[in-house]
């Protein structure tokens, strides 16, 4: 399995300024854990997202040194991803791509056919700066506004995107409403359908119905799944209230019982685990 840790996710709509001394001091914990990658944080309006202003401050003082992990940043524009190609330290641009109207232009101001152009040049910036491109299917099991949905118009943009040889992408539970159903029929038809690609399992879950989303993912063939510490976060740009992530500590539970090895650091963890105590107060 690779677990991929979302603080950015966790950070971002956090009720109050976290600074960069703390950003800078938990990011370097999760550095030494061993996490296949870090999502740490995005280049995107300060305006919109005003947790995650001091980014590229962030990078220059990360410790990445001795550390197996590599770095994710979220893009919303051209201007987003030109900035962050420059850092060598950043491996993987995300980028939000909803199969919902509403909410691609909530979240990014373009529509769908819009960011489908901005994702071929996302995908030519990511190509010369030798990053690779991962876009995450915001809405992917479901919107709560009312736009179209079901598995054929997600099969669909899928596809659109395969075609633009987008080689990881993940399926995003944005406001925690995907079905099991929905969830086994669109990891059992995607992941044999196209080998070469990585799909991925991006679930804002409450406590109590994580773990049958996970687990269906999971017996589907799905093997990369993002969560955060503590359970915390979600997307301020969805609704007014965050459901949750899925829990990192849960997920590594489940990864136990399924005999997955891992290849943590712990003891790492549990420094981390602290830190987050000390932060998401």
């Amino acid at each position: 399995m690779k677990l991929i840790e979302c603080p950015r996710d966790a950070m971002q709509g956090w009720h109050r300024l976290i600074s960069t001394d703390e950003k800078v001091m938990y990011l370097n914990a999760l550095l030494k854990v061993g996490f296949h990658t870090l999502d740490f944080g995005s280049f995107v309006s300060p305006k919109a997202i005003p947790q995650m202003a001091d980014t590229a401050e962030v990078i220059s003082r990360l410790e990445m040194n001795g550390s197996k992990s590599k770095l994710l940043a979220i893009v919303a524009n051209q201007r987003g991803a030109e900035e962050a190609v420059v850092f060598d330290e950043i491996a993987y641009l995300g980028y939000p791509f909803s199969i919902s109207e509403t909410f691609q232009l909530r979240n990014t101001n373009k529509s769908i056919r819009e960011s489908l152009e901005l994702l071929d040049t996302l995908q030519e910036l990511c190509i010369k700066n030798s990053k690779q491109l991962v876009v995450y299917i915001s809405m992917g099991f479901g919107n709560p506004y009312g736009d179209p949905y079901d598995a054929a118009v997600a099969l669909k943009w899928v596809d659109e995107l395969v075609q633009r040889d987008i080689q990881i992408i993940s399926l995003a539970d944005t406001v925690g409403i995907a079905d099991p159903g929905i969830i086994s029929q669109l990891f059992s038809t995607l992941i044999p359908a196209y080998p070469s690609v990585e799909f991925g399992a991006h679930f804002h879950s409450a406590p109590h119905n994580w773990e049958e989303k996970v687990a269906t993912a999971y017996n589907q063939g799905c093997r990369r799944f993002d969560s955060a510490i503590k359970g915390i976060g979600g997307c301020p740009m969805a609704k007014d209230e965050l459901v949750g992530n899925l829990a990192t500590e849960r997920l590594l539970d489940f990864s136990v019982q399924r005999h997955e090895q891992l290849g943590l650091d712990f003891t790492a963890l549990q420094t981390a685990l602290q830190i987050a105590e000390s932060i998401f107060y």
